[in-house]
């Protein structure tokens, strides 16, 4: 799994994507001159023959590389495993990683995977997959090592902060289904809806889940608390969709690049929306790119609060270019911003309410969540913020930090358990007792 989501432009855009190319100037010319005499000379003179494709393929990394973190050349069997990863189902270990001053860095474990369960945690470097040492490795070439078939096994080597030796995993791989949405019901008319990832069916998947939780309280919802922490985003066109559950009108997002083509506005509709009752939406650190669509648009709206700590502040539009050859592109291409207009690349959203988590948060089976994240502004080369925020793009990373060893244990969306839920809960009951307050008036 990539890190943070993939936003596929080609199929969000009706399975459009971008064509054509424009003519090479003099100066290009000049410089394709060079690289074909510098490919001439490594082939003839290299210490051991080296095929052309290699060569090539190599040269695009570099140059895809050295734009931004998330612009990549596919392989076709890379690109074909990105078309399965949309649809929530892979083989593979199922962690989130991210390429980090040249380590291969977990950003997290993804929940109920064979990599959640064997301990692997935010933050670990990888070192060795199957004894190979990854440093430089393109995070592509790194993902099609661990991906595999569902059965088979996959050693990795990780340095962990704390830890002087390197720590081995030996992970049986599975076919990897997660599972988008998850909901309960809190009692007295209030619902529980988490996106844990922004999937081909999520929207719908959402819509039934209010349907269900709406059934259990009379067919009426007093209240929705909408879990995004930890969500790394996804599709763009779920991101919408799942919006325009919640509104009736407006603007959603708008993307900004280049082109014309890259510039698209997406709007509300008003059949199917839920508006008549109040949201607070949970973020984190983890809360990112489509995930972060979601916050900022129900936010500028005021259609919601934001509860929780700044998001990861992935503010920038991939597109997927096919190749002939069945291999692809994908591309930074545009910004994209909220209703509002503002551009949350390397700020994130920031919350109407801040709160920090002051337990250590656990799922259900015990198995620790993460409280300290890498953020896009942590990244090489990242975009910066065209408002003038965020550090910039040659700013040092910064370390993720280990909690301290006491610090309490809660359950993830557990009332009584999950402080941020509790205030999420406790807000949407006080807004009903203003409401009461000021009707009486």
């Amino acid at each position: 799994m990539l890190a943070f989501g993939i936003v596929m432009a080609v199929l969000f855009s009706g399975g459009r994507a971008v064509q054509g190319v424009s003519a090479v100037d003099g100066e290009a010319y000049d410089r394709l001159e060079t690289f074909t005499n510098i490919l001439t000379i490594v082939q003839k003179n290299y210490v051991e023959e080296v095929g052309t494709k290699d060569l090539l393929e190599g040269a695009v990394n570099g140059m895809l590389g050295s734009l931004d973190p998330h612009s990549a050349y596919l392989t076709p069997e890379l690109y074909k495993e990105l078309q399965v990863d949309t649809k929530g189902s892979f083989g593979g270990l199922g962690i989130e990683i991210t390429n980090r001053s040249g380590v291969l860095t977990v950003v997290s474990p993804i929940e109920d995977t064979p990599a959640y369960r064997e301990g692997i945690e935010p933050g670990d470097q990888i070192i060795k997959i199957e004894g190979e040492f990854t440093k430089d490795m393109a995070l592509m070439d790194a993902v099609k090592k661990m991906r595999g078939r569902p059965g088979s096994k996959v050693t990795i080597s990780v340095k962990r902060e704390g830890t002087a030796d390197l720590l081995d995993f030996t992970i049986t791989r599975e076919d990897i289904r997660i599972e988008s949405v998850k909901s309960r019901d809190l009692g007295g008319g209030y619902g529980y809806v988490r996106i844990t990832q922004f999937q081909e069916r999520t929207a719908q998947n959402v819509d039934s889940a209010l349907v269900e939780i709406a059934a259990k309280n009379d067919g009426k919802l007093r209240g929705l608390v909408l879990d995004l922490r930890n969500d790394p985003g996804g599709l763009l066109s779920q991101a919408v969709k799942v919006t325009d559950e919640f509104l009736d009108s407006g603007m959603i997002v708008y993307t900004d690049g280049r082109l014309d083509s890259q510039n698209q506005k997406y709007f509300a509709h008003k059949q199917g929306s839920h508006t008549d009752f109040p949201m607070v939406i949970l973020v984190n650190g983890g809360t990112a790119s489509a995930a972060e669509i979601v916050a900022g648009a129900l936010q500028d709206h005021k259609r919601a609060l934001v509860l929780g700590t700044q998001t990861f502040g992935k503010g920038s539009v991939q597109t997927i270019l096919p190749l002939d050859d069945s291999s692809a592109i994908r591309l930074t291409t545009a910004r994209y911003y909220t209703p509002g207009g503002r551009s949350i690349q390397a700020t994130g959203i920031v919350p109407d309410i801040e709160m920090e988590n002051n337990v250590r948060l656990v799922r259900h089976d015990g198995r620790a969540l993460p409280q300290e994240f890498l953020r896009e502004e942590n990244l090489p080369k990242h975009l910066e913020n065209e408002n003038g925020d965020g550090d910039g793009p040659d700013a040092e990373p910064q370390p993720i930090k280990n909690e301290p060893a006491d610090v309490p244990q809660g359950v993830l969306g557990e009332p009584g358990q999950d402080p941020q839920l509790d205030r999420a809960l406790e807000l949407l009951k006080s807004w009903h007792v203003f409401k009461t307050l000021v009707a009486k008036k």
